[in-house]
Formats: C-alpha cells, sequence, structure tokens
C-alpha cells in the first residue's frame, strides 16, 4: 500500500471518530435568553386646543322720541314752509307753522327756510322745540350787465359793498332785451337764438359768495322781442309773451332752476305782468283779458316758480310797479300786492318817484320828495301784503343827490325793511349808502 493511500485512510477514520463523538455528548438543558429590552413609552395624544371667547353680539338701541313744535316769525306769526330736520329726518311746517317727527334720536334741530336765517337748537328729547325765525334783511345794489363784465368795475363795486351796509348784490341772468347774458344749457333759451354772453356768471357768483354776500338774479319773464320774433305763437302783444299759456311758462322757469342749481341764493322774477300803456290797449283788442284772469295767471306762475325753486333751497321774489301799492286795482297788468305776497317770499316795488305823475301827493314834481313819496308807497303797501311775505322795494339811485338817495332808504329802513338800490349804469355814491352799525 502506498504511503497516500495509508495517510488517506487514517484521515477517514479520524473523520469518522470525530462524528461519533459529537453524536454521543449528552444534550445540554436549553438557556432562555432574555427577551431584548424594549422601553415603551405612552404619550397621550398631541392635541391643541384653543379657547376663545364666546361670541356675543351686543345691539345698541339708540333710544327715539317724538318731536313736536312750531316756527313762527320773529313777532310770534306763524311761519309755514319751514324745514325742520333732525338726525337724518325732516318734516316741513304747514300753514300754522306746527310740525311734527315720529321715533326720532335725539340731537341738534336745524331750522331754515328761504328768505329767513336759519337757526339751529338742541334737542335732548323733550317733547316740544319752539323756534322763531328773523327774516333776512337785503340792502342790496344791482349789478349790470356791464359791470359784471368787467373785472375792475365788478372788483370797484364789491369793494364798495364791503365799506357800507350792502350785504347782497342783484345779477342779471336775463334781462328787458330778452338775452340770456351768460352760456346757459337751457335748450330753449338757445331755440331762440337769446343767448347772448356778457359775463362769466360762474365766476362772478363765487367771487361775490367769497365776500360774504347774498346773490340774487333777476330773471325778466314776459317782455321778450327775441321770443317773439322767434316764436309769434307765443305772444300776446308788441313784445310780449303770454303769461295765461302755461307752456309760455317753461323757459323762464328753467332760466330760473338753473340760475338756482348754479349757486344763486334767491330769484327775482321782473316784468312778471302784462303789458302796459299802449301795448296794453293793443292786447285788449286782440286778446281781452279780465282782471280775475290777468292776476290769476300772475300768481299761478309764481306758485309754480317757488314750487320748483324752493326744493332747490332758493327763495323767490317778485318785482311790481309801485303804483300797485296805492291802487284798488290791478292798474290792466296782473299785479296786486295781496295776490302777489301769497305765492312769494319778498315782493320789491320800484318805488322811483321819477316815474310818478306830475301832483301826486300834492307835490308839484314827486322826484324832488324822495322821503315822502317813498313812505307813502310802503305805508299803502306793507298792510296788504300776505304774511310771511316781506316787502323789500327796489329804490330810485338816478337823477338824485347822495343825500336824496340816503332818504329814501332811510324810509325803509325806519320801517325795519330792507331795499335794492337801482342805477342803469351800476354807479353808486358811497355817502349815500349806510353804514355797518
Amino acid at each position: 500500500m502506498s504511503r497516500f493511500a495509508t495517510l488517506a485512510g487514517g484521515l477517514a477514520l479520524m473523520l469518522a471518530a470525530c462524528t461519533n463523538s459529537v453524536a454521543q455528548e449528552p444534550a445540554q438543558p436549553a438557556t432562555s435568553a432574555p427577551p431584548p429590552t424594549t422601553t415603551t413609552t405612552t404619550l397621550p395624544p398631541t392635541t391643541t386646543t384653543t379657547t376663545l371667547p364666546p361670541t356675543t353680539t351686543t345691539t345698541t338701541t339708540i333710544p327715539v322720541f317724538d318731536l313736536a313744535g312750531s316756527v313762527s316769525t320773529s313777532d310770534g306769526l306763524p311761519l309755514p314752509g319751514a324745514v325742520v330736520a333732525v338726525s337724518g329726518s325732516e318734516v316741513t311746517t304747514g300753514p300754522d307753522g306746527l310740525f311734527a317727527l315720529t321715533g326720532v334720536p335725539a340731537g341738534p334741530v336745524s331750522v331754515t327756510r328761504p328768505a329767513w336765517l336759519g337757526v339751529e337748537v338742541p334737542w335732548t328729547g323733550e317733547a316740544r322745540v319752539d323756534v322763531a325765525l328773523e327774516p333776512r334783511i337785503v340792502k342790496a345794489l344791482r349789478v349790470s350787465k356791464y359791470v359784471a363784465a368787467d373785472p375792475d368795475q365788478f372788483t370797484a363795486l364789491l369793494d364798495l359793498a364791503e365799506r357800507t351796509a350792502v350785504n347782497a348784490l342783484v345779477f342779471d341772468t336775463k334781462d328787458e332785451s330778452g338775452y340770456v347774458l351768460y352760456e346757459t344749457d337751457v335748450e330753449a333759451a338757445a331755440a331762440l337764438d337769446s343767448v347772448r354772453p356778457m359775463y362769466d356768471v360762474k365766476t362772478q357768483l363765487a367771487e361775490a359768495k367769497s365776500r360774504g354776500f347774498y346773490t340774487i338774479t333777476r330773471i325778466v319773464s314776459f317782455e321778450d322781442q327775441a321770443w317773439v320774433a322767434a316764436d309769434p305763437d307765443a305772444k300776446l302783444a308788441g313784445r310780449w309773451i303770454d303769461p295765461r299759456d302755461s307752456e309760455n311758462w317753461e323757459y323762464p322757469l328753467a332760466l330760473a332752476v338753473e340760475a338756482c342749481e348754479l349757486g344763486f341764493d334767491e330769484i327775482q322774477f321782473d316784468y312778471v305782468r302784462f303789458p302796459a300803456g299802449k301795448t296794453a290797449a293793443a292786447a285788449q283788442r286782440s286778446n281781452p283779458t279780465t282782471e280775475e284772469t290777468r292776476l290769476s295767471s300772475i300768481q299761478a306762475y309764481l306758485a309754480e316758480g317757488r314750487a320748483r325753486l324752493h326744493p332747490l333751497g332758493c327763495a323767490v321774489s317778485a318785482d311790481i310797479f309801485a303804483i300797485v301799492l296805492s291802487a284798488p286795482n290791478d292798474q290792466g297788468i296782473g299785479q296786486r300786492p295781496e295776490e302777489v305776497s301769497a305765492v312769494v317770499d319778498a315782493v320789491s316795488p320800484m318805488i322811483y318817484p321819477s316815474h310818478y305823475s306830475n301832483g301826486w301827493l300834492g307835490f308839484e314834481d314827486p322826484n324832488d320828495h324822495p322821503g315822502p313819496v317813498t313812505a307813502d308807497a310802503l305805508d299803502d303797501g306793507i298792510p296788504r301784503l300776505q304774511q310771511p311775505a316781506l316787502m323789500r322795494p327796489w329804490l330810485q339811485a338816478f337823477w338824485w343827490t347822495s343825500s336824496q338817495i340816503a332818504a329814501s332808504i332811510a324810509e325803509a329802513e325806519e320801517r325795519g325793511l330792507g331795499w335794492i338800490l337801482w342805477n342803469a349804469a351800476g354807479s353808486y355814491p358811497e355817502s349815500a349808502i349806510p353804514k355797518d352799525e
């Protein structure tokens, strides 16, 4: 046997012995290994709690009250047409001057009326408020269209007014010619070819207001040569429009509304009448009228003007012939103090002694007696006015000396009245005009 075979056999015997030795070794008892260490931490679930205050709706109840009261003149007479306003509510006084509001919060009570000085009074909820208003006493100069068109003359007039007792100015926006003197948006004026701009009404009005003046504009109503030429169907006679036709009211009333919206405080209707003299005779031949018709036509026109202008905040006045203050009838022109004053805020009779007939009041020339003629006209007219209309005369400021103009003004002021001076050129002597007290 070779040496390699002997070695292989020995090796085999050794492997077999090893195998038998392992198989015959007694089994050792099993040892349990300790379980792996496990740490369990139990946490409460994460919870985010936001605590909000409970929702509370608080309703504050504003107490309300019933308000009643009256508005009167300083003389204690009822003042109808006054607007009473408090806490966003308003009411207008009736013919008896009384008013009532139901369920309104307390607060300042404002009382206003065109042509009167407004007031504001505190009110804490007591049941009644009684207010007396003072009339607006107008002391005015008429601004001619030529003065309004010239910046230097206009400034000089404003300066004069500021140095005196003057507190108001009367402009023309439609004059006796029938022409509208500013750039109007009223279509009828353009259709009648009546627009003849003379001055910038917005600029001059703003300047007057910046100096604190009460502003009035004069609107000529029924004498209109441009209108009768363009629309003969509207004609009564001569250069006069027929006031009986309510369609003829629309054009001047549209101008009045526009003037109010432009910022004038008061609209003054002039030539608000039927024609006089030869034109009146011609009208009676072609279109005869009665006094009743004339009076009712003029009154209705003015009433319509007030109905449109009062809600816009504008006062309404009317110019009348001074002779009707002393005459019992309408003198053929449709004007009497009773009917006119019933529907306007102020009546302005044109008291020009130069226009009175010789022999009036026994004076050979009434123009030489400004004081007595003015006094007589006012004393005849004042008792005939329907309350609460104000008397505010036009006074002559031409052909007179300063002392004569002053004498006429003094008669108006002695009776507690305002006044307006008329001078066609817009020129007034400062020495004739009272100073501020």
